[in-house]
């Protein structure tokens, strides 16, 4: 077991990366070794710990990656720069989280492909409570059965960029997975105008985005005379850096491949 993991941090300027420098900070058995931002970043050359509220540090706001050193990359900045982060991993013998969204089907198959080489936490979603809400809504799926139609709602923050969520979708391909359907045929992303009735196969996603919010994924299952609501709602980024700081200490102690939330907190279904 590795002791005083060093972790780089990418993004560290930005909301997410912050907070997981927080939560590092607070964390035993991990370090921060060094901070990453874009290159016109305005803070680069500045401790981090000033820009971020923390106080000296003495860990400088680089504008690069490419320098030796560290145990594990933690990345929830972009998708490019998860990938080019994935990469230098895989150069450098290191391990990487990433919870980065809005990823394209290419870009997947390039992550895929790259863990074979080292070893990568991907997941759309790094709460404890997000990833039980995995598990669960697929035994319920299954249980209640075609009777009940499934509706996925989700709502974030205005500047989210990607819709619907990574989580939402992950949702919806864990539901149709465990019914035997497939998300690309059945979901249907919005409804409006004369759309004629629902089909029972389908699979609908609502998306909203207003002002601060977070994170917010509902679940409905919807029968005649009931239905059945699960919900998540996160409050603040903490839970997301606290899960990512988890599946850095957990992910470089693994032998390489691709890994998630489920394998890191001993959710996933054998």
């Amino acid at each position: 077991m590795k002791e005083n993991v060093k972790a780089i941090v990418v993004g560290a300027g930005g909301k997410m990366g912050s907070r997981i420098i927080h939560i590092i900070r607070e964390t035993a058995g991990i370090v921060l070794y060094r901070a990453i931002e874009r290159a016109d970043h305005p803070s680069i050359g500045k401790d981090i710990g000033e820009v971020i509220g923390l106080g000296k540090l003495d860990v400088s706001l680089e504008a690069s990656l490419k320098r030796d050193g560290g145990d594990v990359i933690i990345n929830f900045s972009s998708p490019t720069a998860s990938i080019e982060s994935l990469e230098f991993a895989k150069e450098n013998g290191l391990a990487i989280v990433i919870g980065t969204t809005g990823f394209n089907p290419e870009q997947l198959n390039r992550i895929k492909e790259l863990s074979k080489g080292t070893r990568c936490v991907l997941a759309p979603n790094m709460s404890v409570g997000m990833n039980l809400m995995f598990r669960i809504v697929q035994d319920i799926a299954k249980v209640l059965g075609p009777e009940y139609d499934i509706e996925i709602l989700e709502a974030h923050h205005r500047l989210k960029k990607d819709s619907p969520s990574g989580t939402a979708v992950k949702l919806g391909e864990l539901i149709a997975g465990a019914i035997g359907r497939s998300l690309d045929q059945v979901g249907v992303y919005g409804r409006r105008g004369m759309i004629g009735e629902r089909t029972k196969e389908e699979i609908g996603m609502q998306v909203i985005r207003a002002g601060d919010i977070v994170g917010e994924h509902t679940v409905l299952f919807g029968g005649i005379g009931e239905r059945l609501e699960i919900t998540h709602r996160a409050h603040s980024r903490d839970n997301f850096a606290r899960g990512a700081v988890k599946a850095a200490l957990w992910i470089v102690n693994q032998p390489n491949g691709l890994y998630d939330m489920q394998d890191v907190l001993g959710l996933k279904k054998r």
